[in-house]
């Protein structure tokens, strides 16, 4: 009898893609609120690794989103390995430290991706001290409960609810997606950002997203604070 469950590594039609960035929505949102509780109760090393905990699960839903485009099971068992990897989900932490630091618009957010930031290794080395002893540097012990702050664990549920979605994807969404940004994910940055625009654009004529204003146009040009556009992008 098998020990272990197989992880799947192909390709996903578009409902499956939905349903499985529902499925991490909803548990980003159960763990941040999970991690409320632990922060309400002076249960800071916990509140701060549950924290992490819901922000890699809302990184899943863009790497679904590219699982969705891909073109050969190949391509899809590299973006498995993202979609898998603790650091490859947990890139968007800092967000709200760069909107501190001025970041308003598309471009501004492009260090969160740079893959020689150790930034995502930080948080991920946050999360296991929060959760676990261990021996560190020159030969110090490390324990959660002092070593993990209040001010640190605030700051990361904070972060953790600000990236938690409750949204629902539709197949639809996903479909349009794969059709209008696919083709542009790995071309130039104008190519992409101009689908973005027309795919918010569709989006907005099917009923998927709120009538007015181009919300991805505005954030990619003007910025978040004129458009109160998603931060968190898609």
């Amino acid at each position: 009898m098998s020990t272990r469950l197989d992880q799947y590594r192909g390709t996903l039609t578009a409902g499956q893609i939905a349903e499985g960035i529902n499925c991490a929505n909803r548990n980003a949102m159960r763990l941040v609120e999970d991690a409320k509780l632990l922060l309400a109760n002076s249960r800071f090393p916990s509140a701060c690794s549950l924290a992490a905990l819901s922000i890699e699960e809302s990184g899943k839903a863009s790497i679904l989103r590219r699982i969705a485009c891909a073109a050969t099971e190949d391509d899809a068992r590299k973006l498995w390995r993202e979609y898998r990897s603790h650091t490859a989900k947990n890139v968007l932490w800092l967000l709200p430290q760069l909107v501190g630091q001025g970041a308003r618009r598309l471009h501004d957010f492009a260090e969160l991706f740079d893959e020689k930031s150790d930034h995502p290794h930080v948080l991920d080395q946050v999360k296991q001290i929060g959760f676990y002893t261990d021996c560190l540097g020159s030969a110090h012990w490390s324990e959660p409960s002092s070593v993990i702050d209040e001010k640190l664990a605030h700051t990361l549920v904070a972060t953790a609810a600000l990236l938690a979605r409750d949204k629902e994807v539709t197949a639809s969404e996903i479909d349009l997606w794969i059709k209008v940004v696919g083709p542009h994910l790995n071309g130039t940055h104008a190519d992409a950002q101009a689908a973005l625009q027309e795919w918010y654009t569709q989006m907005q004529y099917l009923g998927l997203a709120p009538a007015g204003d181009n919300s991805m146009t505005t954030f990619i040009f003007d910025g978040i604070q004129s458009a109160g556009a998603n931060v968190r992008g898609c």
